[in-house]
């Protein structure tokens, strides 16, 4: 017997004063609802109402269930309104995780923007490039590169980065470099990944043509934003993901070199635990993502994100 189902028969039989209304206002055959009604009386093992073919009364056991019954549907429908308003509204705690260099650069910056158009939002931000489980660190939406880490996720590619060699002004004029193979490694400053010191190469393609160069800088960094802070005082070139300089770029403080050259590109996700239904939270935040993220180089929809973990050596963020 479905007891809620049962409690609002008999509330609706009495609001209504006859069982034949309370059918009708329910749109259910009269015997449905006497069932309904002896099905109740049977499983508390109690008459709630005595009725004839014109009058209905509440017994005793009837006026101490009636109360019961209404406080009960009450609640129950306050809990379907919240739930119902808590997914159409962008509001509650929101839980991001995001590398260090994504967070640091793009994402913490413009956070400001998202809670001014959305004040019932609360967004808690986890940095970090040791990705951890969404569902055990109940993580709303995590920010990756490249892949995700199994098939109970969903990501959603948001940009395709590529690397670009960039200097200001006066370091790329001193360097004087026609092509990848003029620059001097020693005024090249490195990016190397976790647990590894050695800086990674710069690899550049050029109709079918190939160049490498292995940095032997002063400085090297396992952080984005260290290295380009080292590159803005004129201390060497630098090779990071375009998305981290293009406003420097703009600005006219960092110049990019070798634009026609190809090099390697690495795409950022948005993902989520798979869910038949994505809150409202979640899809404003996604939303707000793709503006950050310059939509000139975002990739198709179609694009197939790895699954698995990474089993190369780990790139730095």
């Amino acid at each position: 017997m479905d007891k809620l189902w049962a409690m609002e028969v008999f509330v609706r039989v009495m609001e209504c004063g006859s069982l034949s209304r309370a059918a009708e206002s329910l749109d259910l055959a009269n015997a449905t609802v006497t069932t309904s009604l002896r099905n109740l009386e049977a499983h508390l093992g109690a008459t709630l109402i005595q009725r004839n073919s014109r009058h209905l009364h509440l017994t005793e056991e009837g006026r101490i269930f009636l109360p019961h019954c209404q406080e009960i549907l009450r609640s129950v429908a306050r809990a379907e309104t919240d739930v119902k308003r808590q997914g159409s509204d962008v509001v509650g705690p929101l839980r991001v995780e995001a590398p260090f260099a994504i967070g640091q650069n793009l994402l913490c910056p413009a956070l400001v923007e998202l809670t001014r158009r959305h004040p019932g939002l609360s967004v808690s931000v986890s940095l970090t490039n040791d990705p951890h489980n969404l569902i055990e660190r109940a993580t709303d939406v995590a920010i990756r590169m490249d892949r995700v880490e199994d098939a109970d996720l969903v990501g959603r590619p948001i940009y395709e980065a590529q690397y670009v060699v960039c200097g200001t002004p006066e370091t790329v004029g001193a360097m004087r470099a026609a092509t990848p193979r003029d620059l001097d490694p020693a005024r090249c400053l490195g990016l190397f990944a976790e647990g590894n010191h050695a800086p990674n190469p710069w690899r550049f393609a050029k109709d079918g043509d190939e160049a490498v160069v292995n940095p032997a800088g002063p400085l090297s960094f396992n952080n984005t934003a260290a290295l380009i802070q080292a590159a803005l005082q004129d201390v060497g070139l630098i090779c990071v993901l375009d998305v981290f300089v293009s406003d420097l770029v703009k600005q006219g403080q960092m110049v990019e070199l070798f634009p026609d050259w190809q090099t390697s590109k690495r795409t950022f996700h948005a993902v989520t635990v798979k869910s038949r239904f994505a809150a409202p939270k979640v899809r404003a935040f996604i939303d707000f993502l793709l503006e950050i993220f310059d939509a000139r180089r975002r990739p198709s929809v179609t694009t197939m994100v790895a699954v698995g973990p990474d089993r190369r050596k780990k790139k730095p963020h």
